[in-house]
């Protein structure tokens, strides 16, 4: 206690404040990150349905660290037995679809109807940064805090056309974690349809109309991949536009031969603002179910689909092994100058470097 001059005012000295921030805090943080639970406490964690430890494991999955690929191929060798009885639903759709409004929509249908409900949204990621916003769980403010849903967006950061790299692993331990329903939403239109078509039993395509021509909007590929064309933002005064849109794809998914599972694609409306719909596209989704696993192509297309990620994953571990191998590491800048430079071709350069790869 002190005065002030000689005036009659007195001013308490008072307490010192600690520090807003723990000085410890980056330390405990990264000692935090650093602690790996041990093999059979992830898998425990995840086949008990621990969304924390199932989120964990996933971080292990898409993980570049050797250690920790290590500990995430553990856990799926571990978890494979407990995986496949889900039905996976590939979902995408031009930009300005509505694709996030969709899945909340859709995906409270299914979990009120009792269902275990992962998504796995692929966030696309800055060329030049390779940031991501993540912001999945924030467009799906409903269905993120339903406790029978679990949603996982994963940034696409160089992987081909905006699939995760480890999507289909996470596939499987969200499978193992309990999930019977899993929905993959993709970027948008573009390469990673293919990928995602290849680790899914349906594939849905999301579109709206007023946008132009709507048979020139998307690529006929696409199209030919897609066993169900959902018109939404069916409401309001677009009503009388989706329905037209519907029957304009109707007629063009008729020129398509029929596909192996002898399914025939049909075109939908709905409307994920209002809720309507989503019993037809379910009805449909049920009915695809009940025909390939009565002919058979339900699980030969699950079979096939492991081939391809068997090839798909040696093919990422040889162009893994040749950027991390410690000679082309060192040579690769140099070969990339000259290339820059003009004195040597871009498939020349490429033709030394393999030699150099294969050849140590």
């Amino acid at each position: 206690m002190k005065f002030i001059d000689d005036s009659a005012l007195v001013v308490n000295e008072g307490v010192e404040q600690p520090p807003i921030v723990n000085p410890n805090a980056a330390a405990l943080l990264k000692k935090k990150q650093q602690r790996l639970l041990h093999v059979f406490e992830y898998v425990e964690g995840i086949l008990s349905g621990n969304i924390t430890i199932l989120s964990k494991a996933i971080t292990l999955v898409e993980s570049r660290l050797p250690e920790h690929q290590a500990v995430a191929q553990q856990i799926l060798e571990a978890c494979l037995s407990c995986t496949g009885k889900s039905v996976r639903v590939g979902i995408t759709g031009v930009p300005g679809a509505g694709k996030s409004t969709f899945i909340e929509t859709f995906g409270s249908y299914f979990t009120a109807k009792g269902h275990k409900l992962a998504v796995l949204a692929i966030d696309p990621s800055s060329e030049r940064t390779k940031g991501s916003i993540l912001g999945d769980k924030t467009r799906m403010e409903k269905l993120s805090v339903d406790p029978c849903a679990f949603i996982r967006p994963s940034p696409s950061a160089g992987s081909l056309g905006g699939v995760a790299r480890k999507t289909r692993e996470s596939i499987i331990l969200c499978e193992a974690a309990g999930f019977d329903t899993i929905f993959v939403e993709t970027v948008g239109v573009g390469q990673s349809e293919t990928a995602v078509h290849s680790m899914t039993d349906f594939f849905l395509l999301l579109m709206i109309s007023g946008a132009g021509d709507e048979l020139q909007g998307i690529k006929r590929g696409i199209m030919e991949m897609s066993d169900m064309l959902v018109i939404n933002k069916a409401d309001g005064s677009n009503v009388d536009k989706a329905l037209l849109a519907q029957a304009q794809y109707q007629s063009a998914l008729r020129l398509f031969p029929i596909s192996e599972s002898g399914w025939k694609p049909t075109a939908l409306t709905c409307s994920s603002l209002e809720n309507i719909g989503m019993e037809a596209i379910h009805q449909q989704i049920e009915t695809y179910l009940s025909q390939t696993q009565a002919n058979g192509y339900f699980e030969q297309r699950r079979r096939e689909q492991s081939r391809y990620w068997m090839h798909a994953t040696i093919n990422e571990a040889l162009k893994d092994g040749f950027y991390h191998h410690k000679s082309i590491e060192q040579q690769l800048p140099a070969y990339e100058k000259q290339v820059l430079t003009g004195k040597i071709s871009s498939f020349a350069a490429a033709k030394e470097l393999l030699d150099k790869y294969f050849r140590d």
